[in-house]
């Protein structure tokens, strides 16, 4: 919000938009791309300090959902230019608020769905999520909140509880972001005609450099005032404000509504974004170097989903026997929380081996072959399975 007004004030003050139409644009761009963050920082092999990298993963992933708000709320202005600022207030406040509740609700029965209902395939939990992901949408949409807001946070809150096939459905839904990604960019090339972008390069960088330099740093220092940060941190994290595909397609939005300068819009927000990603998407590595931000390697921490989608062979083995009043007795694995560095490969009941999956139920006298990273994994396991470690 801080960057929309801060923007939008001031292509107001050096264009002939009107405050709303300033506004409109500002709020359009105002979104960190979380797509180009991810993409970044993760083909760059990036490991910050000090949690950089999980904030900033958050916050450009929440505020496409803020971003929509205010996109929506703002070219309602211009379309209405008889209402006051005041009347998006209860917009904002019912969109937030309604996203933010259905997206807990829809996640917590989302893990229960996945963990009770028994599918013959493994390649069909991909698609229940999927079709989980647009009930979630839908709904909350179809009673007014932000669905955008609402995936998100059902989508967090699912990322970080143990349900069946987690690891299948990561892998399938990193090829669907991938393959979304190459049809946006395709999509939105279709809609880009570089000859009519060509009279407004000039107000194209004087409002990019000023996006970069003014108002993206301004919101970040004001919103990270209540919290403790050295003055290097709060400076990444402005610099890392990558304008993406998401300005983009929230800039059809003025297009797809006929508002008059609709197309001055979109071929502003383009080049914003182009200079943005070629500016700040190459420099990232650099900056945080420069700003002694990075890790050494030897000491770089896995993520826990670089864990959980590993496929090397794990170093530690021991075989577990589950007596028979044992905690893990009826249970399924998956109900288990076992760290993701460790995995039950096989489990010998009665003399016979075979590999069992997150809906396996343990049954009294099991032998779990458990392999694992390390001993502090191994030790971990016999806490889930609440067995004390013998020697």
């Amino acid at each position: 919000m801080l960057t929309a007004i801060t923007l939008g004030t001031f292509v107001w003050a050096i264009t002939d938009f009107t405050i709303y139409e300033g506004l409109l644009l500002g709020a359009i761009v105002s979104s960190t791309d979380a797509a180009a963050v991810f993409s970044i920082l993760r083909s760059q092999r990036l490991a910050l300090k000090s949690r950089l990298r999980p904030t900033l993963e958050l916050e450009s992933g929440s505020n496409d959902p803020m971003a929509y708000v205010l996109t929506i709320a703002f070219l309602g202005l211009v379309l209405n230019q008889d209402k006051s600022f005041i009347s998006i207030v209860p917009l904002f406040l019912q969109q937030m608020i309604i996203g933010a509740l259905a997206g807990y609700l829809f996640g917590r029965v989302s893990t229960y769905i996945i963990n009770k209902i028994k599918l013959d395939f493994e390649g069909l939990y991909p698609v229940l999520v999927i079709s989980l992901m647009f009930i979630t949408f839908s709904l909350t949409d179809f009673i007014d909140g932000n669905g955008f807001l609402a995936i998100y946070i059902c989508a967090v809150y699912l990322g970080n509880q143990d349900f069946i096939h987690k690891k299948t459905v990561l892998k399938v839904f990193d090829g669907l972001a991938w393959l979304s990604q190459i049809i946006l960019f395709l999509t939105l090339g279709l809609l880009v005609f570089p000859s009519q972008m060509m009279p407004f390069i000039g107000i194209g960088i004087i409002i990019s450099l000023f996006l970069i330099l003014v108002a993206r740093p301004l919101s970040v220092f004001i919103s990270l005032i209540p919290f403790r940060m050295r003055l290097r941190r709060r400076i990444y994290i402005s610099w890392i404000g990558l304008r993406g595909a998401v300005p983009i397609v929230f800039a059809t939005y003025p297009l797809i509504a006929g508002i008059e300068k609709a197309d001055i819009i979109f071929n502003i927000v383009f080049f914003i974004s182009v200079t943005s990603v070629l500016t700040q998407g190459t420099t990232l590595s650099v900056i945080a170097k420069w700003l002694h931000l990075v890790l050494p390697e030897k000491v770089r921490p896995k993520s826990s989903v670089e864990l959980l989608l590993s496929d090397r062979a794990k170093p530690e083995m021991i075989e577990i026997e589950i007596p028979d009043d044992g905690y893990a007795v009826g249970k399924k694995i998956v109900e288990l929380h076992l760290p993701v560095t460790s995995l039950i490969a096989l489990i010998n009941r009665g003399g016979k081996f075979f590999t069992p999956t997150g809906s396996t139920v343990i049954e009294a006298n099991d032998v779990l072959i458990v392999i694992a990273d390390d001993q502090k994994s191994i030790n971990q396991v016999f806490d889930c399975l609440k067995i004390n470690r013998k020697g």
